[in-house]
C-alpha cells in the first residue's frame, strides 16, 4: 500500500458532495474517482473523474471507498468493494435490512478488511465530551438517556422512513456514549406526509444496566432540533449537537426548614457548566479515524457489528410500532464493553 491512500466515492448527493469536499482536502489521502450514474451536474467532486460504474472504480485500484449512495443500495454496492478486497466507509445505516447487514459484516470480516459505519454523532464534541465524562464516573449511576431529533421533511430521502434515517442517529449514539446495549424497545409511529414510510416516531426502551432510554424522532417539525440529556445520580448532562455545546446541571443538597419538603429524598436544583470544548467539523473527524484504521493505526471508528446491532434495533422499533407490543432484543456479548 502507497504512503498515499487512493479513496474512492460512491454517491455525489446531499451528503456524497460533503464526502467529496472533506477527502479532496484529506491529509494522506487522493480522491481518485466519483460514481455517480447521474454525473456531476453541481460540480461537487471536487476535480475527480466522474465514473458511472463501481467496477470502473475498483479498477483505478482504490484502497478504500466512501459509499454514500441510497441505503437501498448499501447492500449490493458493499459487497462489490468486499469482493474486490477494498476497505470502506458505508453511510448509515449499514443497510436497509437487518439481514443485508449481517450480509455485509460477513463480507468485510471473512476478508479481513477494514470497514466501518458513518455514525457521525459519535465525532460531534459534545457528545465526545459527554462520553468521556461519563467513562470518567462524573455522573455516577445513569437513570435515563432522552432524545429529540426534529426537523423538516428532507426531501432527499425516498428509501426509507424516518427511523432508519433519523432515528438510527440516535440509537447508537446513545449505546456508544453509555456503554450499553437495548434490551427492549416500544415505540408508536405515524405517517403524515403520504409516503409509504413513517415519518414521526415516539419509542421508549430499556439497556442492559436497566437504563431507560427515551427517544423522539420526526421531520414534521419547522424546528431543527438536535438534543441529547442524560440523567444520573449527580445530576444532567444536556448535549446540543447542533452547535456542539455540552451543559452540566448538577444536583445540590440544600438545607431546607420547611417541614413538608424534609421527607422527599429527592433532588434541587443546583450549578450549571457549560463546558468549552474544541469544535472541529464532525466529519473531518470520521474521515480521519478512518484513514488511520486504514493505515493500521489505533482509531476508534464504528465497526460493521456495531452498525449492524443498530439496524437490528431500528428493525425492533418498527416491528413494536406495527405489533402494538414491546419488543425484546437479545443482549449482544461481543458489543458490551467493559466500563
Amino acid at each position: 500500500m502507497s504512503t498515499t491512500l487512493k479513496a474512492g466515492l460512491i454517491g455525489l448527493g446531499s451528503m456524497g458532495r460533503h464526502h467529496a469536499r472533506v477527502l479532496a482536502s484529506l491529509e494522506g489521502v487522493e480522491l481518485v474517482g466519483v460514481v455517480d450514474p447521474m454525473g456531476d451536474k453541481n460540480g461537487w467532486a471536487q476535480g475527480a473523474p466522474v465514473l458511472s460504474t463501481v467496477e470502473e472504480l475498483i479498477a483505478l485500484g482504490i484502497d478504500y471507498a466512501v459509499v454514500a449512495c441510497p441505503t437501498a443500495l448499501h447492500e449490493e454496492v458493499g459487497l462489490q468493494l468486499a469482493d474486490a478486497g477494498v476497505s470502506a466507509l458505508i453511510e448509515k445505516p449499514l443497510a436497509d435490512t437487518v439481514e443485508g447487514a449481517r450480509r455485509l459484516v460477513d463480507a468485510f470480516e471473512s476478508r479481513g478488511l477494514v470497514a466501518g459505519v458513518g455514525h457521525i454523532e459519535r465525532c460531534n464534541p459534545a457528545l465526545l465530551s459527554l462520553r468521556a465524562r461519563l467513562e470518567a464516573g462524573e455522573l455516577g449511576d445513569v437513570y435515563q438517556v432522552v432524545t429529540r431529533r426534529q426537523g423538516p421533511f428532507p426531501h432527499r430521502i425516498a428509501d426509507v422512513g424516518v427511523v432508519k434515517d433519523l432515528a438510527t442517529h440516535d440509537i447508537d449514539l446513545t449505546g456508544w456514549v453509555t456503554g450499553r446495549t437495548y434490551t427492549s424497545i416500544a415505540a408508536h409511529t405515524v405517517s403524515k406526509s403520504g409516503r409509504p414510510h413513517e415519518d414521526m416516531v415516539s419509542a421508549v426502551g430499556q439497556l442492559s444496566d436497566g437504563t431507560m432510554v427515551n427517544h423522539l424522532v420526526n421531520w414534521l417539525s419547522p424546528l431543527k432540533e438536535r438534543f441529547t440529556s442524560v440523567t444520573g445520580e449527580r445530576g444532567c448532562f444536556i448535549a446540543d449537537t447542533l452547535t456542539a455545546d455540552l451543559t452540566f446541571h448538577s444536583n445540590a443538597a440544600v438545607a431546607t426548614e420547611w417541614e413538608a419538603l424534609r421527607a422527599f429524598r429527592g433532588v434541587s436544583e443546583g450549578d450549571m457548566i457549560r463546558y468549552a470544548i474544541p469544535k472541529r467539523e464532525p466529519l473531518l473527524v470520521e474521515h480521519e479515524l478512518f484513514r488511520d484504521a486504514v493505515q493500521g493505526k489505533p482509531a476508534d471508528i464504528c465497526t460493521l457489528r456495531q452498525g449492524l446491532r443498530t439496524v437490528e434495533v431500528a428493525a425492533s422499533v418498527l416491528a413494536s410500532a406495527t405489533s402494538g407490543a414491546t419488543v425484546l432484543i437479545p443482549a449482544d456479548q461481543e458489543q458490551e464493553p467493559s466500563r
